[in-house]
């Protein structure tokens, strides 16, 4: 006769291997991801060594930049080794750790390793010094999407055991990401608003010398008005008007209706010589208005120079060093940082004090 569950007592914590499975995210389109065994839920509903699993809605390339940026922060959120502390720091990147020691087929793998920590929070019954490391996978899905895993895990220096987390570090490891991978969206969203701005103010600084261009008056031409001579006959003389505004001048050049001449315009109400008044020219006008929006969304790098960083972040990557002097165009701007673009096409991230206004 079978024995029956109830007859049966274990070990607290211990999970028979009937009773593991895959563990599943709802919010998961697809995932070709190997599936770890979990441990059962704890008594108070925690749910440890599950880790995050994201699909995500852009390509590989750009989540690698960003874990990799995540990576190299030395930082550790969702933990902490004491009470005060708010994140472990002093984290490395690695390419391997033995807290991981099994083999993951397919995407790339990044880890995060802190050494020594002192019982760090949120770990299963960790209560040593130890390694903390976090795993990253990246995995394309197509050409738009990848399929992003973090998990992480504590193991005791002396005695080995392994600890699982309850999903506050990967949680706050991905939120991390997730808030560099919002940035990069936002300077694309910026970059293209701020370059379609740029097509509308070049189009309307093309208008008025269109419109000044159109105004201008045709070259002078010849005009014959008859005459009567005393005898009698008829002759022919020739008027050429002066070459200034038509406009102005249709009204007073009507024939006189007694004589059939043509009276001379005066163009300037105030010139009793009938001069032309001086007027600003068009060329200034245009260059000043060049010269007030180049200004606004433009800078120059300030001495010593600055880093270009791929997000607004002090610990995100440098793109690459401008030197003192370097123009940019500004494309977004934030209460702290600047995104700019470059003369070579670059885009990243520089802090609003390391710019200054172009003279």
């Amino acid at each position: 006769m079978p024995i029956s569950k109830t007859q049966v007592t274990m070990p607290a914590g211990f999970v028979p291997k009937t009773n593991r499975r895959p563990w599943k995210l709802s919010v998961i389109l697809f995932t070709c991801l190997v599936a770890l065994p979990l441990s059962a839920r704890e008594k108070n509903g925690i749910q440890y060594g599950a880790g995050v699993i994201i699909n995500l809605p852009f390509p590989e390339s750009e989540v690698e930049q960003v874990v990799q940026d995540v990576v190299q922060n030395g930082i550790i959120r969702g933990t902490k080794e004491y009470n005060k502390d708010e994140y472990i720091s002093d984290a490395i990147e690695a390419t391997s750790t033995n807290v991981f020691p099994e083999r993951i087929d397919g995407g790339k793998i990044f880890y995060k390793v802190r050494l020594k920590a002192l019982d760090p929070r949120n770990f299963k019954d960790s209560n040593d010094v130890g390694t903390l490391a976090v795993r990253y996978i990246v995995k394309a899905q197509g050409d738009k999407n990848t399929v992003l895993r973090i998990d992480a895990r504590f193991v005791e220096d002396f005695r080995k055991s392994s600890h699982p987390s309850n999903g506050s570090v990967e949680t706050a490891e991905y939120k991390d990401i997730h808030d560099h991978l919002d940035a990069i969206e936002s300077l694309k969203a910026q970059t293209v608003e701020a370059e379609k701005e740029k097509q509308e103010q070049s189009a309307r600084m093309e208008a008025p010398a269109a419109n000044e261009t159109a105004a201008t008056p045709p070259p002078a031409f010849s005009s014959s008005v008859a005459t009567t001579n005393p005898s009698g006959t008829s002759s022919s003389s020739t008027h050429v008007p002066a070459p200034t505004s038509i406009v102005m001048e249709s009204a007073a050049n009507v024939p006189s209706p007694d004589t059939g001449s043509v009276a001379p315009a005066n163009t300037n109400k105030g010139d009793k010589d009938g001069a032309p008044a001086a007027e600003t020219p068009a060329a200034e006008t245009l260059e000043q208005r060049v010269h007030d929006l180049r200004r606004q969304v433009q800078r120059l790098v300030k001495a010593p120079g600055a880093p270009l960083q791929s997000a607004p972040f002090h610990t995100a990557t440098t793109l690459q060093s401008l030197p003192a002097g370097t123009e940019v165009l500004i494309v977004v701007s934030t209460p702290y940082w600047f995104g700019v673009e470059t003369h070579d096409g670059q885009h990243g991230w520089i802090m609003r004090d390391q710019l200054e206004l172009v003279p």
